[in-house]
């Protein structure tokens, strides 16, 4: 049996999807967001770019997937205003294996762009998300 197949995620939002069964990995998130913070605000200001690119590699099928990218755009709000800089378009490329169900995390794009405009305003309206198997 390949690694693929023993490895991968129930996809969905039903009782037994990863969506519905990630609160340990939602809780890890939230324990290493200094070292998020940290290590994001360090690479930001050491180039200060135009663009971002952000690849979250095992992104795995539900919304922590989007949750940490939401972190990530905090951060650089905040560092933004901070610096009094424009903020850079963000480009965030997710992978995961084959047998995982990207359409769960496609699916919850528009209400995640939503919010990323009523909490942001204009700030991040170049934000392009794209999703890759493999």
């Amino acid at each position: 049996m390949e690694v693929e197949q023993v490895l991968h995620m129930n996809g969905g939002v039903g009782k037994l999807s990863y969506a519905s069964n990630s609160s340990i990995q939602r809780t890890v998130i939230s324990l290493v967001k200094p070292i998020l913070e940290a290590s994001v605000t360090e690479v930001y200001c050491s180039m200060l770019p135009d663009c971002l690119k952000i690849a979250d590699l095992g992104c795995a099928a539900g919304p922590n997937t989007l949750l940490v990218l939401s972190e990530i755009i905090d951060i650089i709000g905040e560092t933004c205003q901070r610096l009094e800089q424009p903020p850079p378009s963000l480009h965030a490329f997710i992978n995961d294996l084959p047998g995982n169900d990207f359409n769960t995390v496609f699916k919850s794009l528009p209400s995640f762009h939503k919010k990323l405009e009523e909490e942001k305003g204009g700030m991040f309206r170049q934000c392009f998300i794209a999703g890759a198997p493999g």
